[in-house]
């Protein structure tokens, strides 16, 4: 995708991407940064592709309620975006999911894990503002979609069915959307985005509704001044995320130990050429209210590239 905001450099390539469970947004651009763990509002042209491959490792052990728990969760997540036209883009999202629940039951050590394709993920976006001016531009562009239930989600061990968490899939069909807008200048970039996700039932259980605020700074890094020449250009990106997960349903009652809140704060490098980025970041927990005995994350790591076609 191509977008054009000054003569000398006119070549800008952005795309979008969403993992699980949560949205993963992503853009690539020949001396431009964006967003590694949400939405940017810059476009896709008119008939070009956009891939991007993201690896991200998540761990959870920190209960609580002082029992032995290890969650880990690792995923690579596939995203193929087209746009339709210069305000139209379509995305689809299918991630490879790895999860293992590590746990001291009946005095006895137990692990429940399981391995395979997550739920797809459709979804489109539409610019609805635009304001360009040489060296700058602004945009916003709300987004919808609905995650399909393409991961097994009734997979067994010798302990019995495996508990949601640790499914491949949800067995739901959830619908989301939100609004993101960016500034972008010939030096930075600031996005900021509002998402909701409503998950639904599926086998007498229902993950609750997600909400989230997150927000972006790219600045770039080297070189410090534009040049004609330069192979890439270095980025630091620092990016906050606001979730809030409502209290999951289990046949027909709340789970008192799901849910809450948590911020993370997210620094990271993304090394920009004309056709690939590459890219890598930590999420960092630095408020968790959770409830019960919810178990608290410990980090999410991401790392990825990403070029078009």
């Amino acid at each position: 995708m191509v977008f054009q905001i000054i003569g000398r450099l006119k070549n800008i390539i952005w795309a979008i991407g969403v993992s699980a469970p949560s949205f993963l947004f992503i853009g690539v651009g020949a001396a431009w940064s964006a967003p590694i763990t949400f939405n940017t509002a810059l476009p896709v042209a008119e008939d070009e592709f956009i891939y991007r491959e993201q690896f991200v490792l998540g761990q959870s052990d920190n209960d609580p309620s002082g029992a032995n728990r290890n969650h880990e969760i690792f995923s690579a997540v596939s995203v193929l975006g087209y746009g339709v036209t210069s305000n139209l883009s379509l995305f689809g999202v299918l991630p490879y999911v790895d999860k293992s629940l590590e746990f001291t039951g009946n005095g006895v050590d137990q692990t429940r894990d399981t391995s395979g394709i997550g739920d797809l993920i459709l979804f489109g976006r539409y610019t609805v503002f635009k304001d360009d001016i040489p060296g700058r531009t602004f945009r916003i562009a709300p987004f919808a979609g609905l995650e399909l239930p393409s991961g097994e989600d009734d997979e067994t061990d010798g302990f019995g069915r495996l508990p949601a968490s640790v499914q491949a899939g949800s067995g739901s069909a959830d619908p989301f959307g939100g609004l993101v807008a960016t500034y972008q200048t010939l030096d930075f970039e600031m996005d900021a985005q509002a998402s909701y996700k409503m998950n639904t039932e599926a086998n007498h259980f229902e993950f609750g509704d997600v909400g989230r605020l997150d927000a972006s700074l790219q600045y770039r890094l080297w070189p410090r001044s534009l040049q004609n020449g330069v192979p890439g250009f270095l980025y630091g990106v620092f990016e906050g995320n606001f979730i809030h997960q409502n209290k999951n349903w289990s046949k027909g009652a709340k789970d008192p130990n799901s849910g809450g809140t948590t911020l993370f704060l997210v620094p990271g490098l993304q090394y920009v050429t004309k056709r690939w980025i590459v890219e890598g970041g930590v999420q960092i927990p630095v408020v968790q209210d959770l409830n019960g005995t919810a178990l608290e994350r410990d980090y999410i790591a991401r790392f990825g590239f990403r070029f078009n076609f």
